[in-house]
């Protein structure tokens, strides 16, 4: 179910909603929209690095029968981030950083579950694509529990940049992975640290798995082999903060 009070529609209206600054997740624009409107909100969307999808009239009728004029605006239910707007406090701070970037995630509980248990952790963000991911709306906040209140979200337009941003500032980029015989409880997670997770069912896209410094397996024993990406990302994340009260560090300082 939609919440129509986070819908904003009208090709005007999705264009002054973006230039006040409103976070909006995503804008759907009927295939064959034309016209100078039309290529202003274009341009307004790639300044602001808001995703754009070209859809069948028929997919917004679904969410307003409204005069839409072919565009809505879906508005985020958090304030999103950049990593190198988070990265540069947490070192100033003197913080140990961990960060969770997820590569493709876009079931909203798996979501919300993983956004539980990062805040639960002491997890400083999460990283996510502009594309391929999830939408942060009211149903993802309220799956977490209310976790994304607090947990800040870096939505980034190019994920392999990010994570280069990452590495370059001194990460140790951890991927959750079944191409490797290395038990994720043999990895060291003590100092900056950021996990990848990947889709269930791609896992790690090719060009952030090269980037990864280790990947590291959860052992399975039963029949299936297929542990939900939220139950391993809550494993790994505990793995991290074992390691780290083990070595008498402050989990998240």
């Amino acid at each position: 179910m939609i919440d129509k009070s986070q819908v904003v529609f009208g090709i005007r209206a999705v264009i002054e909603a973006i230039e006040s600054g409103k976070q909006v997740d995503k804008v759907l624009m009927k295939k064959d929209l034309g016209g100078e409107l039309a290529r202003e909100l274009l341009s307004v969307t790639r300044e602001y690095n808001v995703p754009v999808q070209r859809v069948p009239v028929e997919r917004i009728n679904k969410v307003t029968r409204k005069n839409h004029q072919g565009v809505i605006a879906f508005m985020a239910a958090v304030d999103y981030y950049h990593v190198d707007d988070i990265v540069p406090a947490l070192y100033d701070e003197g913080i140990n950083p961990l960060v969770v970037v997820l590569d493709g995630v876009t079931d909203v509980r798996n979501f919300g579950a993983i956004a539980r248990t990062c805040e639960c952790a002491g997890v400083n963000c999460i990283v996510i694509p502009e594309r391929n991911s999830v939408s942060v709306n009211a149903d993802a906040v309220k799956t977490s529990a209310g976790a994304l209140n607090y947990l800040p979200v870096c939505r980034e337009r190019n994920l392999v940049k990010a994570v280069q941003y990452l590495r370059d500032s001194g990460f140790k980029v951890m991927g959750a992975s079944e191409k490797t015989d290395l038990n994720y409880t043999k990895a060291d997670f003590t100092g900056p640290v950021a996990i990848v997770l990947g889709a269930e069912d791609t896992g790690i896209s090719t060009d952030v798995l090269k980037l990864c410094d280790t990947l590291v397996a959860i052992p399975e024993f039963g029949q299936i082999n297929s542990l939900n990406v939220s139950v391993a990302g809550g494993i790994m994340i505990y793995e991290v903060v074992r390691q780290r009260l083990n070595d008498g560090q402050n989990v998240n300082s």
